[in-house]
């Protein structure tokens, strides 16, 4: 049975309640609680985070989106490509693990937040799409190594700025000498019980089964007098609203603007990206914008309550889906279970090994490395390949602030490609009195004097010389010569300033031959657009054919 009111204000992603899903959205809960406490403790090492607010990520801000926002599947909680971006931004702003980086962090919360809220406003939930499938691939993929890397120096038990980058890491192998070998155990066995674990079901939380395991060993065999770092003391206790403290001047304010952006764009892009994947499988339907109001709500959140920034997370959505979770129900009770954690359990923290830490934080990395996905894009389009490959390396080698800004140019790069060189084509007879389309190499006309142009693509700045081009080609190689010459523009949707002028400098040019331009299947909206731009007053208002058919009708009885 199903609450009956079908307009919701709140709780979008709960309401209409089922009580015949109550029981597999609680047990979903408990899943992701277990799977997801000490996944988003490792995003506090990515973000130079007290281990603390990774928890804290999973009360207010999980509440808030749940409260707000519209999908019923996305999980919002502490992301590792957030974080990495985090990192990079405060770095050189602040001490990492100090209160100013930690009220930086806050702040840098805040200011996405607020830009969630006015894309809101502005309904902006369009922007997800200007990131491609193509370059989110090379991003994760590039956050991935950059993130299993870092983990190298924890894990190794050297100090963290040892290993921390890649050419540190291949340059300095001889730090391997100073590797702690306990350490080393520790991250090796805490790797083999997860992937041991995962092995048997996906389901099993092998992570959080690794963690309870070894803060026992290390509370048992009291570990520190080995030389293994532990978490040390964690904050019992439920967070403190306030604003984030700390005296911001105007330079750092706008040195926060850019990766703030970059976060911004990610946030809609992979958060989309997610929700729709699940509301397709489950078939329902997903509001981008809707959803812009829980995610703002829930990094504004997220600011006070001393945490940092959240994303839809699509790894926790993947565990919530799998347990059987079906609405934001589920995320409620694993804030409910976190809460109690809180105030019950951080005191066994303190025994964590940060190797142990590390390890769960570098597979982590690792998944987000699809090798798959690259693959794919290879053998189907192999000039998208090198897009995605770029920014994998540029995510690597410089930094994944820049990496999600190249990320952004290459995918207007890729779209501005396709409408670059479109495939366009001509209309020719075929068998039984019907028409095809060829390429323009074939340079055939459809009745002796008539040649049907075929574009399809919006008509825009970046095609309009390739345009000119190709009819000028096709108008200067026609055999026998031209009477009429016909765009048909079925497949146009717009047309810029730019190509309107082109238009009427082909039209000039064809004139000098004595061809007359014809328009066919022309929409009403991109007939305006040539109305204003002053075409139609130079070609008549009777240049327009409803159908190629039309055209074909016209010139034979121009041509009697």
């Amino acid at each position: 049975m199903a609450m009956s009111n079908k307009h919701y204000r709140f709780f979008q992603g709960v309401l209409p309640f089922k009580w015949t899903q109550f029981p597999q959205d609680v047990m979903a809960g408990l899943t992701l609680a277990a799977l997801a406490i000490p996944e988003v403790m490792g995003y506090t090492q990515i973000a130079g985070v007290p281990v603390v607010t990774g928890l804290y990520t999973m009360l207010l801000p999980m509440f808030l989106f749940a409260l707000f926002g519209s999908s019923r599947q996305l999980v919002v909680g502490a992301d590792s490509a957030t974080a990495a971006m985090l990192a990079t931004a405060l770095a050189g702003l602040a001490v990492v693990g100090s209160p100013e980086y930690l009220a930086l962090a806050g702040v840098l919360a805040l200011m996405v937040g607020v830009m969630l809220l006015v894309a809101r406003v502005f309904n902006l939930g369009m922007l997800a799409n200007f990131l491609s499938r193509t370059v989110l691939i090379g991003f994760l993929t590039g956050v991935g190594i950059q993130v299993s890397l870092g983990q190298i120096a924890g894990m190794l038990g050297v100090p963290s700025g040892g290993m921390g980058n890649l050419f540190h890491t291949l340059v300095h192998w001889q730090e391997l000498e100073i590797a702690n070998i306990d350490n080393m155990v520790i991250a090796i066995a805490t790797l083999v019980v997860i992937i041991s674990l995962r092995q048997l079901s996906r389901r099993i939380p092998g992570a959080l089964i690794a963690v309870i395991t070894a803060i026992l060993v290390s509370w048992l065999f009291n570990l520190q007098q080995y030389g293994i770092q532990s978490l040390g003391a964690v904050p019992s206790g439920l967070p403190r609203l306030t604003w984030p403290d700390v005296a911001l001047s105007w330079q750092t304010f706008e040195a926060l603007i850019p990766p703030a952006f970059a976060m911004f764009i990610v946030i809609i892009a992979q958060s989309a990206a997610t929700s729709r994947a699940y509301a397709a499988r489950h078939g329902e339907t997903v509001n981008d914008n809707g959803d812009l109001i829980g995610l703002g709500a829930a990094n504004i959140g997220a600011a006070l309550s001393g945490s940092f920034v959240v994303n839809g997370s699509p790894t926790k959505t993947q565990m919530v889906d799998s347990a059987g979770g079906r609405s934001q129900l589920a995320h409620l009770i694993t804030a409910a279970i976190v809460t109690l954690v809180l105030l019950l359990l951080t005191a066994p923290l303190t025994y964590l090994p940060q190797a142990t830490l590390s390890a769960v934080v570098f597979l982590i990395g690792v998944e987000l490395i699809d090798i798959k996905g690259m693959r794919s894009i290879l053998s189907e389009r192999p000039w998208e390949f090198w897009v995605a490959l770029i920014t994998t390396l540029v995510v690597v080698l410089w930094g994944v602030e820049q990496g999600i800004l190249l990320a952004i140019a290459l995918s207007l790069l890729v779209h501005t490609r396709h409408g670059y060189q479109p495939h366009n084509s001509i209309i020719v007879p075929s068998d039984g009195g019907r028409w095809r389309a060829v390429t323009l190499d074939k340079n055939v006309q459809l009745i002796p004097g008539l040649l049907v142009y075929r574009f399809t693509h919006s008509m825009y700045y970046a095609n309009a010389s390739y345009m000119r081009h190709q009819i000028m080609y096709l108008v200067n190689h026609a055999q026998p010569s031209l009477q009429w010459f016909c765009i048909d523009a079925g497949a146009v949707d717009d047309i810029d300033f730019t190509s309107a002028k082109t238009l009427s400098s082909l039209y000039e040019a064809l004139q000098t031959q004595t061809i007359r331009l014809v328009f066919a299947e022309v929409a009403d909206n991109v007939r305006m657009e040539l109305d204003r731009s002053g075409l139609t007053q130079l070609i008549g208002a009777g240049a327009y054919y409803e159908t190629v058919a039309d055209v074909v009708d016209a010139f034979q009885k121009h041509v009697k």
